[in-house]
């Protein structure tokens, strides 16, 4: 049957200077903007609110302290006034909403992709499995549980923060979901044009193997924004670039012209008899996997530090930790 879902991927720049809550309120407002042009999911870029931690990638670990610990005062916690505002927006103009949050947990914070259904319900609350390089000094570890595709008004979506995407065996995960619709965050503002061009190449080619479409978000800093990031212009090089904002098809194209500099949204219509298209003559879960051969082992278990024998209905699946000396 024929469905056409219209998506826009937003490049935008966030608001560096305040409580945490003035780039949630731009994200609200660019939500409403959408809507008047009929768009039925909107993927912002990764770790949007309150900002991508772009101070971890030009300065030393032992000089970041004060700027990690403002990133804990202003992240965001779930449920909470971020997330209560984006679901008011998503509900009232029937959207679905992707959107890229630094989460606090406690002592811990994580990068965490949150997917807003149209009714402002949240369907998944993710974390990027592995940091990056850089990020590890900033974020924890995702686990299994977070691999998840989800129906949503828009269809079936899956989603994965940046360098997740050079792991294939965490695509693979989502395609064997039958994942239609994929939401791709990057941070943008960062390394430069090599980054952009590695950006493309990756995106296109998960619409390829999957089979689905790929909507694409990054971020955007504006000149004044790195300069106060940046602190000596001899570091503001690393935060120019790498920006791709775009949604691809099924079969590998761009359906709209890519976002490279400024914000903007990239807005194209999701025909999804393009999906039954590609995979006919290649399903990389179907009749073209080989499973006999090759197959994954996903640990879908959450990662939870303590489990207590008194609850009344302990998870079959978790198994005792026993020392070495015990058989």
């Amino acid at each position: 049957m024929s469905r056409i879902v219209r998506a826009a991927a937003i490049q935008i720049s966030p608001v560096l200077d305040d409580d945490g809550l003035g780039t949630a309120r731009k994200v609200c407002k660019a939500i409403y903007e959408a809507a008047e042009k009929s768009v039925k999911l909107a993927v912002f870029p990764e770790t949007f609110v309150p900002y991508y931690p772009y101070f971890s990638f030009i300065q030393p670990a032992f000089r970041f302290g004060a700027e990690h610990l403002k990133l804990y005062e202003r992240a965001v916690t779930i449920p909470g006034p971020v997330t209560d505002m984006v679901a008011e927006a998503a509900r009232e103009t029937d959207m679905v909403v992707v959107l890229g949050v630094n989460e606090r947990d406690y002592g811990t914070l994580y990068n965490t992709q949150i997917i807003f259904d149209s009714t402002g319900e949240i369907l998944l609350k993710r974390r990027k499995i592995t940091p990056t390089y850089h990020e590890r000094m900033v974020w924890g570890q995702g686990d299994g549980s977070g691999l998840t595709v989800v129906e949503s008004a828009a269809g079936r979506i899956g989603a994965l923060a940046c360098w997740e995407h050079y792991n294939p065996l965490a695509r693979y995960a989502l395609m064997t979901q039958h994942e239609e619709i994929h939401c791709a965050q990057f941070p943008g503002s960062l390394v430069g044009q090599i980054f952009a061009d590695q950006m493309e190449v990756t995106i296109r080619h998960h619409a390829l193997e999957s089979g689905c479409f790929v909507v694409n978000a990054t971020g955007w800093l504006t000149e004044e924004q790195i300069k106060k990031i940046a602190y000596d212009p001899a570091l503001e090089g690393p935060l120019r670039g790498g920006c791709f904002t775009a949604i691809v098809s099924p079969e590998g194209k761009l359906l709209a012209t890519p976002l490279t500099e400024g914000e903007g949204m990239v807005i194209a219509d999701l025909d999804f008899t393009l999906i039954t298209k590609r995979k006919r003559m290649m399903d990389s879960v179907g009749h073209y996997a080989r499973p006999e051969l090759l197959s994954l082992l996903h640990n879908r278990q959450p990662a939870i530090p303590v489990h207590y024998t008194d609850e009344p209905e302990l998870d079959s699946r978790i198994r005792p930790v026993v020392s070495r000396g015990e058989p």
